[in-house]
């Protein structure tokens, strides 16, 4: 278990702080008629930021040696 935190740890760090973020924007800019479809509500906010901080983070993970030797 301790394996995949620390294998994905940047991937992680990001849906948490995406989260968060996503909903300090829903609480602190929002939408105030409720039709703006991602931040109308604050789970819809959240996942939206959880993936973008997910994405974001990921960028910066070194990348995986597939090759193998013969």
């Amino acid at each position: 278990m301790m394996q995949f935190f620390k294998k994905h740890q940047l991937g992680i760090l990001g849906i948490f702080l995406g989260g968060i973020l996503g909903y300090a924007y829903y609480h602190f800019i929002g939408c105030e008629t409720g039709t703006c479809s991602i931040t109308s509500k604050p789970l819809n906010s959240s996942v939206y930021g959880m993936v973008m901080g997910y994405l974001m983070f990921s960028m910066f993970q070194k990348p995986k040696n597939t090759t193998q030797d013969v």
